[in-house]
């Protein structure tokens, strides 16, 4: 548990701490990115003028400020700063912040309670500082990596303003590293030449933390024999011993990511599927989740618009258990470019969706009699079966019946499309049913 704000260290400390703490910004104004929360018009701006601050969360990736706002709003809020993690802290931290909370608001001071991935709090966590929240006795300010709409309990997430913060450009990459070598206490002290900045915000994805470590790491592994020094791509590599992707098999990055690879089949573009297909696969995603997302995309996106897709999407997803990794990215490969290639249709889908809402809306569905199947003599006695006509008695394996429960005019369901095999489908379905399909 850390009580005050972390910024009044002394110059011997901050020398020591890591180049991320040592360049935290102070204000608003030395924050990069994040511009629609702390521009002219911004809310954080707005509140720190007026003085009076909501209970808020702030989501996004890691690197990208959350902190550090929390950090400025209780220096220019005047608030006692209290920072807690959700990993370790528990109830019992809990009660005695608030304890210390209420003991501040007897003195006139205002509480500012940061957790750090809030979204670790349980239920029973958030319940008790729903009170605290509600009645004004701390200010709440959360970070999350992960949706808080999934993680947070309704009731706080209605007591609070959530902020969505992003990932900073590669412009906010270079004003950093470039600010963090004119005005570091250590850094400022040689003729730093950057020789590729890219390579800084590639490696980054936008985390200014990683930005800063590989910059102090890369310091660090030079020879200093003289004040002019050049930071080398190499050297920055050497740095980040291997490639950082920014991905979590748990949190949003997952989900996004899944979602871009799913969007790119259905757009029918192969090659953007892989791209996203290789960035799960070199992050660590279980192979046979995807595999698994790919045998439902089989029915739902492409469907009788080519009926093979979906044994296929199945033998990737066989494969894949079978022969396990690195060799079953080739299955993986194989199954993706398939499904992007083929063609689409969502009419089995959407056909199950409306006879979904038929059901909900028809109470008391009864089976008529004449599809009743019959057992027993008894029950042919009932009439169970009476009138049913055997398809495979009929010229062309078909006969004209009504196969809709009583109470449900016929009415078309399933719209095939007029691609791949599906066009088939509408051409028989046409022939057949004249009353409901027209080709």
């Amino acid at each position: 548990m850390i009580f005050s704000s972390e910024n009044n260290q002394s110059e011997t400390q901050k020398i020591y701490s890591p180049l991320a703490e040592r360049m935290r910004p102070g204000t608003l104004d030395e924050v990069l990115g994040q511009e629609h929360l702390i521009g002219e018009e911004g809310p954080l701006r707005s509140f720190i003028k007026s003085g009076k601050f909501p209970s808020m969360i702030f989501w996004g990736p890691p690197g990208v400020g959350k902190t550090t706002l929390a950090f400025i709003i209780a220096e220019m809020g005047n608030f006692e700063f209290i920072r807690i993690s959700a990993v370790e802290a528990g109830v019992k931290e809990v009660k005695d912040i608030i304890s210390r909370a209420k003991y501040n608001q007897q003195i006139n001071k205002r509480t500012l309670l940061f957790i750090d991935e809030i979204h670790r709090f349980n239920k029973a966590q958030q319940d008790y500082l729903l009170h605290a929240v509600e009645k004004g006795i701390i200010t709440l300010v959360g970070a999350t990596t992960e949706n808080p709409s999934f993680e947070v309990i309704p009731a706080l997430l209605s007591r609070c303003q959530v902020y969505k913060l992003y990932p900073l450009s590669k412009e906010h990459i270079i004003a950093l590293i470039d600010k963090a070598i004119q005005k570091d206490l250590v850094l400022n002290k040689f003729n730093i030449q950057i020789e590729d900045y890219d390579i800084f915000y590639n490696l980054s994805g936008g985390d200014a933390r990683v930005a800063l470590n590989l910059l102090e790491i890369s310091f660090n592994l030079l020879q200093k024999k003289e004040k002019n020094i050049v930071i080398s791509k190499e050297i920055v590599i050497k740095a980040s011993q291997q490639k950082y992707l920014k991905f979590d098999k748990k949190g949003d990055y997952h989900y996004d990511t899944i979602s871009a690879f799913i969007k790119s089949l259905r757009g029918s573009d192969p090659d953007a599927a892989l791209i996203w297909l290789a960035k799960m696969l070199e992050s660590g995603e279980d192979p046979l989740f995807i595999a698994r997302r790919m045998i439902i995309f089989a029915s739902e996106d492409v469907g009788n618009a080519d009926p093979l897709a979906l044994p296929i999407a199945v033998a990737v997803f066989q494969a894949v258990d079978c022969v396990g990794m690195p060799e079953a990215q080739i299955n993986l490969a194989q199954g993706t470019t398939y499904l992007a290639s083929c063609p689409k249709s969502n009419a089995s889908y959407m056909g199950l969706m409306k006879a979904i809402d038929v059901v909900k809306n028809t109470p008391n569905i009864e089976v008529p009699l004449h599809l009743r199947n019959a057992p027993t003599r008894l029950m042919e006695q009932f009439g169970y079966g009476e009138g049913y006509k055997y398809p495979h008695d009929f010229p062309e394996h078909f006969v004209d019946e009504n196969y809709f429960p009583p109470g449900i005019d016929e009415i078309k369901l399933y719209e095939p499309t007029s691609f791949g095999y599906e066009k088939k489908f509408l051409e028989r379905l046409s022939a057949l049913w004249k009353r409901r399909y027209k080709k």
